[in-house]
């Protein structure tokens, strides 16, 4: 949906996201991407789109790939993008549109949003009255087996004794298999909060779990998914993911609720 504006001194329309009907006053006196500019409402139809004027040049293709680069300024603009969609999401069902949805004009973000409407519908119907919630699943941690950092024994003081080479390697190759077992144990367990937790939820996405930071003693990720769940069950699933949590002795974390972002691209 993106366009970009051209010219040092060219105005573009920003937008956060779709929503229903929204009371103006509510994101009114939001900061938004651009100090200076109210963030404000934008009548498309039936619809309304949550949107800012911001000067073009701060969004060319080259200011954004600088901005991707910084990771300061682009946590900056993803908190600022968020904190508006959120204000929304209070007072209603909102879609939140991609950091940097971009048009070079009123008119023309009326015109692209318009022609979406009927998804737009589609999808605030789907996701009333629910909201994202993200739940993560780790790995534990193998304990070593009894003696695996025993030093090598010797014979005398340059030597090792007979065999000792070989109980070294025997040693480490039980560490392995027990770190295998316990990953094979930590996956079932993720299918089992996984099959769990989605009979409650209205849908579910895998996400690509992270890699093991070498700083991270707790194990690797195994289960990386969020829920769209109904308000109604939110209890529910945050009770359930406590249960699972004291059943299978797992580092399972939750967070949530959320605006369903994950949700919204699948109508």
């Amino acid at each position: 949906m993106t366009q970009r504006a051209s010219g040092p001194a060219a105005g573009a329309t920003y937008v956060f996201a779709v929503t229903r009907t929204l009371d103006p006053a509510v994101v009114a006196d939001l900061g938004g991407m651009s100090a200076g500019e109210p963030v404000r409402t934008l009548p498309l139809g039936s619809l309304v789109g949550v949107v800012q004027s911001v000067p073009a040049h701060d969004f060319t293709d080259e200011a954004w790939q600088q901005r991707l680069s910084d990771p300061h300024d682009l946590e900056r603009c993803a908190r600022a993008h968020n904190e508006v969609v959120s204000a929304s999401a209070a007072y209603g069902p909102v879609i939140p549109l991609p950091l940097a949805t971009l048009y070079l004009s009123d008119t023309r973000a009326r015109q692209a949003l318009e022609s979406e409407a009927d998804r737009f519908h589609a999808v605030l119907r789907r996701i009333a009255h629910h909201a994202e919630w993200g739940v993560k699943v780790y790995s534990s941690p193998a304990p070593p087996p009894a003696g695996a950092d025993r030093p090598v024994p010797s014979a005398d003081r340059g030597r090792p004794a007979p065999g000792a080479g070989l109980a070294y390697l025997e040693r480490k190759r039980g560490l392995q298999q027990r770190r295998e077992q316990c990953l094979e144990q930590s996956l079932r367990i993720a299918e089992e909060v996984d099959a769990e937790l989605g009979k409650l939820a209205t849908a579910a996405r895998r996400l690509r779990t992270h890699g093991r930071r070498p700083s991270d003693a707790q194990g690797s990720q195994v289960l990386n998914a969020t829920y769209l769940v109904a308000e109604q069950r939110a209890q529910e699933f945050a009770e359930l993911t406590r249960a699972l949590r004291g059943r299978t002795e797992a580092r399972i974390e939750l967070s949530g609720p959320w605006v369903p972002y994950s949700f919204i691209s699948e109508v």
